[in-house]
């Protein structure tokens, strides 16, 4: 079996665990100090030196950092080690302004690989199983962050990248591929393609691990039973390293931290103040072995819950609930603030497939919010009436959760464009005024 030398970290015991990522954070400040004069000079604004951070009771003292960060320092401002010691990049998409780009040491792939590795192995991957990785290749972290854990871990590793559905299916039966990493939206597109093609008694799927956008229970539910499999979240971001930050095990009670590389903090997003675990707040990390880009307390605008609970798989790592929202990109409709995962949660419940969009539009000062969402093949058979029927029971269930009246299209079979990568669910119109 393809082994990875740092695996043991994840039962480390508490005080052991909180001893290492003191040692790693005074390492860490000092190396930012001495290498990026973005950040020094945001610690001398705050009045702090290396010298004040002696271990982790001292994170609170350090500035935060933020994505208007990345991009005032763009491209090599946070660089934090020699430019021929970089061995590839990543970057964000850029769409809401300059891209965010990161920078890898070879040492950073490495412990990147090991940190998705843990996460295949938590769904249950050894060395007989064939991986194959869906997500996109390229600029995205999600394809090469997960075939880098496939490599490491030992598994056939099958790079399809996204895209061409009829060639991942013929791949996937063809090699007998065992588990299949994708976007959520991209999952729920091949199980509603094979099982449309009659392929689901030919794939071999036991699990999938799926990420890089939200998706609710419901959908992750629909997803099990349309392929047979049990899916796993994963979390990542560009910022970080990629997927594999956080993982979940086979209880799929929250994703494990890799907590020997990252510290994670729940804050007030309004009062920047830490609170406790079990409280909802925003997520900060702090990459505490990066070397060519280390990113010290970075809001990451998610919202979520930090558990220290004794998990039942073993691992001591704190657990991160799934992300609930974000700080920063909720849509707030007359007034009301709105995450577009309440409504998809509201659709699945309702039986509806996984596929909507949401227009949001300005109409003589007043917004407008409209929700297409495809029927099925039987409810597109039905009568006008029934329909009609249909979109005022969402109408209602929809109200019912947002406080807010949206207006429900349903909409004829494939006429929402499916996506390969992250799917679009999102028209904000009001933006382009």
């Amino acid at each position: 079996m393809g082994k990875f030398y740092d695996e043991e970290m994840e039962t480390l015991p508490a005080d052991k665990l909180r001893a290492l990522q003191s040692e790693r954070l005074v390492k860490q400040v000092k190396r930012v100090w001495d290498n990026v004069p973005y950040y020094r000079k945001k610690m001398e604004a705050k009045g702090v030196t290396p010298d004040d951070i002696k271990g982790i009771e001292d994170l609170h003292k350090l500035p935060f950092m933020t994505k208007d960060d990345l991009r005032d320092a763009y491209p090599y401002g946070l660089l934090a080690c020699d430019r021929k010691d970089v061995v590839r990049i990543h970057s964000t998409s850029g769409t809401t302004g300059k891209r965010v780009v990161a920078f890898y040491t070879q040492n950073d792939i490495d412990l990147w690989d090991n940190c998705c590795a843990r996460a295949l192995t938590a769904a249950g991957a050894d060395e007989g199983d064939i991986v194959q990785v869906s997500y996109g290749y390229g600029l995205f972290t999600g394809g090469m962050g997960l075939h880098g854990g496939s490599t490491k871990l030992g598994c056939m590793t099958v790079p399809i990248s996204s895209g061409n559905t009829e060639r991942q299916i013929q791949f996937m039966t063809d090699l007998e591929a065992s588990i299949l990493c994708c976007t959520p939206s991209y999952a729920a597109y091949l199980a509603e393609s094979i099982n449309e093609q009659g392929m689901r008694d030919k794939i071999k799927l036991k699990a999938g691990i799926f990420g890089a956008e939200a998706w609710t229970e419901e959908m992750r539910a629909d997803i099990e039973k349309k392929l047979g499999i049990k899916a796993y979240d994963i979390y990542g971001l560009t910022e970080l390293s990629g997927p594999g930050v956080a993982y979940e095990c086979e209880a799929q009670k929250g994703m494990h931290i890799n907590e020997d590389h990252f510290i994670a903090e729940i804050i007030n997003p309004k009062t920047q103040e830490v609170i406790p675990d079990n409280e909802k707040g925003e997520l900060v990390f702090t990459s505490l072995t990066k070397e060519a880009f280390p990113l010290l307390r970075y809001r990451t605008k998610d919202l979520c819950v930090l558990n220290r609970e004794k998990c039942s798989c073993g691992r001591t790592f704190v657990r991160m609930h799934k992300p609930m929202g974000r700080s920063d990109d909720m849509l707030i409709i007359r007034g009301v603030n709105v995450f577009p995962s309440q409504i998809e949660t509201v659709l699945l419940k309702e039986g509806m497939p996984p596929n909507y969009q949401i227009i949001v539009d300005r109409v003589n000062n007043t917004d407008t919010f409209d929700i297409n969402v495809e029927m099925t093949e039987d409810m597109f058979s039905d009568r006008m009436s029934k329909i009609s029927e249909k979109e005022g029971h969402l109408m209602a269930a929809l109200k019912t959760m947002l406080g807010i009246q949206a207006k429900v299209h349903l909409v004829a079979p494939k006429t929402i464009e499916r996506s390969e990568g992250k799917a679009v669910r999102v028209i904000d119109k009001r933006k382009l005024y």
